[in-house]
């Protein structure tokens, strides 16, 4: 059975463990690459690009800019911690209907103004929604 040999000097890639492998193909890959030699290419590149071509580079490079930096300051949204504790309230077993219904009515007068001021806030928001719409509607959008 003939055995195969590789000459001397011939790396031997396929009989290393596979983080060697990696090790190694990364460093051939990454010599190449310096700040020097990436400078001095895209000063090729652009030396070789016609005015016009450049001046449309230009605005999709800003507009691609903007977006990049939109989503990364709409992504970072801080909202205060606010606690919701709810506290449930301790009655005397000897507490009589006519205290039950006080409490009730003094409960229902809460949660009307509770209500009254929900309402309120949802009314000013639909304001501006409408605002902002009339405003687009007005500039046929």
């Amino acid at each position: 059975m003939p055995t195969h040999s590789r000459p001397s000097g011939a790396r031997g890639l396929v009989h290393r463990p596979p983080r060697a492998y990696l090790r190694t193909v990364l460093k051939e890959f990454l010599q190449f690459f310096s700040p020097r030699r990436a400078y001095r290419d895209l000063r090729a590149f652009l030396a070789g690009r016609r005015r016009h071509e450049l001046l449309f580079a230009l605005p999709a490079a800003i507009l691609t800019l903007l977006v990049i930096v939109g989503f990364y300051k709409d992504s970072r949204v801080e909202r205060p911690y606010k606690r919701n504790i709810i506290y449930a309230e301790s009655w005397p077993i000897t507490r009589s209907d006519a205290e039950i219904h006080a409490q009730q009515l003094i409960d229902q007068a809460k949660k009307r103004e509770a209500t009254a001021k929900a309402e309120a806030r949802a009314a000013k928001r639909r304001e501006e929604f409408k605002k902002v719409d009339d405003w687009l509607t007005n500039r046929g959008l």
